[in-house]
């Protein structure tokens, strides 16, 4: 059984890794405190309300109070869900004058005037929401931690706050046309809610991590009207395994997330073919698997341009010199501008756009007229996300992905006229491309497949996208190896590559393995005092440190012991000559892994823990076999909790 969970903060952060500054001051630091600091503890100092212990006991010890948790996860979830989506049509209504119900990239008769300003004045609204966080959070080094981070090295625990903050972010970001999806803030906010609410309730680590994925799942079921691709969303992308012991938990919170949506705010379904037939014109064989592959791999590269577009953009604005406040504004002008240019489809994450495309009377598009959206849509993006604003590619993917499957499916048969004999619809080609791309951007093979069977309903055609997405997936990850939020974590210097729990292998450290009570000699010291003081049946390895305390080498007790009496009387050997390893050390921060990769390239049995390779300070000893005995252990506990075999 695992520990509890340590003591969430006072100041109502859950992060894993919180700064000093973030922790609770004491008395005489709150009486020094200024009126700015009180105002921004008035603000951010509540502390977490603990569950009652009967019901925390009955959570801990019972799957059915897991789920029953996971159940009330889902429906936060869907309430969250549908605030945002009122809050951000409510912005998009005042902003650009529309009709109630209107959304924004499917709007013809906005003022140019407001196309163009639209979006700037979001990014200056963005600008003063930073800075009204800034006076109130005070200043942050650490960037906030999204539910892939949290799974990955905190075991699930997020802070509330930050996620309040990024879904503020990310309604001010949509609602004032900047060309990026609300997936993001949904799931940032539902996870940091469930978090929230397992901290709460004190729940073991794992069973944390999984409700930060039901929160996940209860969002994208209740965003995209989809309960099996909020499901496989959390079992891929939040959790990173699929288990039996999180199968009921998560699907529960997915289909709570999605009732309760529905039942808050109707919403028109993601795709609405009305007719299952037109996406094909002949019944679908294995034979158009070739092309769906074909249009896997262009969408593979399509997406990895795109991740790589974003990345350039945020480049170019951090090597320009603007400020990061006034960022948005720029970035919403040059949105703006595009919008004034090309068309309105580009604005906000799409969802109007896309029902046009997959409208009856929208059909027809020229190649020229397809490629310029996309290369529109993909600029957009582009710069909404480099410039500042908040929120993802999940939604603009599956636009740009609809966009480029109907492209493929005009432009294909010029280059290759065999491609014309096949049965499928444009329609049929911008399904398959929408799965295709979202899976080279966003990853989860299985829930842009099950996305798919939900909206069409056609097992045939999801048969086709399956093909598709895996061909997309693999290429991504032989030629590129990142999703987008995998590689942001890249840029920012972190190893992320998949919400899999390593934060148990980074919190293992030498500093915990090591032993403390090590001896210690000085390296001078004559080699008959130094058996005398250490004889044969004593601790069998000894650190020897230098004239300055600083570390030397390691002693082998039973060897100084056999030079001695090989050695001739006349010609005793120094302990300096009989030191091992004394350029090879480990430090107290480096994990088990690496320290056991140590070993193996040092061929050592043991090794000396210094506090640096400047200072070389001794701190303890650490032994292969007992890192990897510890490492093992822990590998097979979180094997048994991965499997729900902890009690």
């Amino acid at each position: 059984m695992s520990a509890r969970q340590p003591a969430a903060a006072k100041d109502g952060s859950t992060g894993g890794d919180r700064k000093a500054a973030d922790r609770p001051i004491d008395a005489p630091a709150r009486k020094a405190a200024g009126p700015r600091e009180r105002a921004r503890r008035r603000w951010t100092g509540a502390g977490i309300v603990q569950a009652p212990g009967q019901l925390r006991s009955l959570v801990r010890r019972s799957e059915g109070g897991l789920v029953a948790l996971a159940t009330l996860v889902g429906c936060v979830a869907g309430v969250a869900v549908s605030a945002m989506n009122w809050a951000t049509q409510s912005l998009r209504e005042l902003l650009f004058l529309l009709p109630p119900g209107m959304r924004l990239s499917a709007a013809d008769a906005v003022s140019p005037v407001l196309l163009l300003v639209g979006p700037c004045l979001g990014g200056a609204l963005l600008g003063l929401v930073i800075v009204a966080a800034g006076y109130i959070r005070g200043p942050r080094k650490r960037p906030a931690i999204d539910p892939i981070e949290a799974n990955a090295l905190h075991g699930g625990r997020m802070s509330l706050r930050d996620s309040l903050y990024l879904a503020l972010q990310n309604v001010v970001s949509n609602g004032s046309g900047a060309s990026v999806g609300l997936e993001a803030g949904y799931t940032q906010l539902a996870s940091g809610l469930a978090s929230r609410l397992g901290i709460a309730f004190e729940v073991r680590r794992s069973d944390l991590r999984t409700l930060v994925g039901c929160g996940a799942a209860g969002a994208i079921a209740a965003g995209f009207g989809a309960p099996l691709a909020g499901a496989f969303y959390a079992f891929e992308l939040i959790i990173g395994t699929y288990s039996i012991a999180t199968l009921t938990p998560v699907v529960v919170a997915a289909l709570c997330g999605n009732l309760i949506a529905q039942q808050l705010i109707a919403t028109q379904p993601l795709v609405d073919f009305g007719d299952v037939q037109a996406i094909t014109t002949s019944h679908v064989t294995s034979m158009e698997i070739l092309p769906s592959l074909a249009l896997g791999l262009v969408c593979a590269g399509l997406g990895i341009l795109i991740m790589r577009g974003v990345t350039l953009v945020e480049r170019l604005v951090q090597a320009s010199g603007v400020p990061r406040v006034a960022a948005p504004a720029l970035g919403g002008l040059c949105v703006g501008a595009l919008a004034l240019v090309a068309t309105p489809q580009v604005l906000s994450g799409g969802h109007g756009a896309l029902h046009m495309h997959f409208a009856a009377e929208s059909q027809g598009h020229g190649i020229a007229a397809l490629a310029g959206l996309f290369a529109a849509k993909a600029m957009a993006s582009a710069i909404s996300i480099g410039s500042g604003f908040r929120g993802g590619l999940f939604f603009a993917s599956l636009f740009l992905g609809a966009i480029a499957g109907k492209l493929f499916a005009a432009g294909a048969p010029l280059l290759v006229p065999a491609l014309a004999g096949f049965g499928l619809t444009p329609l049929a080609y911008a399904v398959i491309g929408m799965s295709a791309l979202a899976v080279a951007v966003i990853g989860g093979p299985l829930t842009m497949t099950f996305l798919t069977l939900e909206i069409t309903g056609s097992l045939p055609i999801t048969g086709l996208v399956l093909a598709a997405v895996i061909a997309s997936s693999l290429t991504v990850r032989k030629t590129f190896g990142y999703s987008f939020a995998t590689w942001r974590f890249h840029l920012r210097g972190e190893s992320i590559r998949s919400p899999h729990d390593i934060g148990w292998i980074r919190s293992l450290t030498v500093g915990r393995l090591m032993r403390r009570d090590t001896r210690v000699v000085a390296a001078d010291t004559p080699l008959a005092t130094f058996m005398r003081a250490h004889p044969l049946g004593s601790p069998s390895r000894v650190i020897a440190v230098d004239g300055q305390g600083r570390y030397a080498g390691i002693v082998n007790v039973p060897e100084a012991h056999a030079a001695a009496r090989e050695a001739d009387a006349a010609a005793q050997p120094v302990l300096a000559d009989l030191l091992l390893h004394t350029d090879a050390f480990l430090t107290p921060g480096l994990n088990a892994k690496d320290a056991a990769a140590a070993f193996d390239r040092t061929e050592s049995e043991a090794l000396a823990v210094v506090d640096g390779p400047e200072t070389r300070k001794v701190l303890g000893l650490l032994t292969e076999s007992h890192t990897l005995k510890r490492y093992s252990e822990e590998l097979d506990r979180q094997r048994r909790a991965m499997a729900g075999e902890i009690d």
